[in-house]
């Protein structure tokens, strides 16, 4: 696929630093880690203790191993976490204990510039890698932070492939006109980072006003509060069948601005979000990957716990260019 092999060789050239913090728990995870350090992709960080590791998977040439109990730099991490937690009444003996969870590590690691990135959640939930992510990567310009669905390929309905951005998937369940207006603009410049010109569909049960409800009023107002921004190619509410079928966009919205097949879907809520995703990749059998984590200070990708080898080293590298 042209996508996965544009950003392949984008994150070859960056040669970006990645930890995972879940080798110790994960074959997965150590296999993707190999794969990625063997074809020179990025440079790779593994936490556990590196006896363990090396008896279990033998070969882990250039992959460099740190183990958080006696890691010589536990000392550093334990004091800055300490700096950004006291004042939730942390003390620094509780923050020598912290640290010793792989993710939090992970993403001091992040924070400190030792590592540029983090892939994580292939066997932890969404909500503890968030947690230490808000804890030690405070968002960068505000305090919302949104997930995105990377979905590529193509099948008997989409001849050629195709790019799609869908969030948010993984982290906020009721967003307001607020957030989703967040979303919708954290989406859209991941779309850019990864040289792909976005067209936003916010989306409804409702076409350009064919159904009432609050749902499709929020999106048809956050359409024209974005329609303001003259740089940005948006349109709604509308239905997924218009928003990426020109034929059914022609028909159903007269006068849209996106012509074409929209490219950054924007869902209502996290449960249409995310029940979205996963039938398209099982049902459609496209790619997809992520969720990546948008409003961090660092990037940071949170895998599904049913992710494959694949979709680790293609979502490490998605997220590897996203330091850029």
């Amino acid at each position: 696929m042209k996508f996965e092999k544009d950003i392949e060789n984008l994150a070859k050239q960056l040669k970006k630093t990645v930890v995972f913090p879940e080798a110790s728990v994960s074959d997965y995870i150590v296999e993707a880690a190999k794969y990625l350090t063997k074809h020179k992709l990025a440079n790779v960080i593994i936490l556990g203790d590196e006896s363990s590791l090396v008896l279990r998977y033998k070969n882990l040439k250039n992959i460099t191993i740190i183990n958080p109990k006696t890691s010589d730099i536990a000392d550093e991490l334990a004091k800055i976490y300490f700096e950004k937690r006291k004042h939730k009444g942390i003390t620094l003996e509780d923050a020598y204990t912290e640290i010793l969870d792989p993710i939090c590590f992970g993403a001091l690691l992040v924070f400190g510039g030792i590592a540029d990135c983090m892939v994580a959640g292939v066997e932890t939930p969404t909500k503890k890698v968030i947690k230490r992510c808000l804890e030690v990567l405070k968002a960068s310009q505000s305090n919302f932070v949104s997930s995105c669905m990377v979905i590529s390929g193509k099948n008997s309905t989409m001849k050629r492939e195709k790019v799609l951005f869908l969030s948010d998937c993984a982290l906020n369940i009721s967003p307001d006109k607020n957030q989703i207006k967040n979303i919708a603009l954290q989406t859209a410049l991941t779309a850019k980072c990864l040289n792909v010109e976005p067209k936003i569909a916010l989306l409804s049960y409702s076409t350009n006003g064919s159904a009432a409800g609050e749902s499709a009023e929020k999106m048809k107002a956050v359409a024209a509060d974005l329609k303001q921004d003259l740089d940005l190619l948006v349109e709604g509410e509308m239905q997924l069948d218009a928003a990426v079928c020109p034929r059914i966009l022609k028909k159903k919205f007269r006068g849209s601005r996106i012509k074409n097949q929209a490219n950054v879907l924007i869902f209502p809520d996290l449960q249409s979000g995310n029940i979205a995703y996963k039938a398209i990749e099982y049902f459609g059998h496209l790619n997809a990957y992520g969720p990546i984590l948008q409003g961090l200070s660092k990037p940071v990708a949170d895998l599904s716990r049913g992710a494959s080898v694949k979709e680790i080293i293609q979502t490490t590298l998605i997220t590897c260019v996203l330091c850029e």
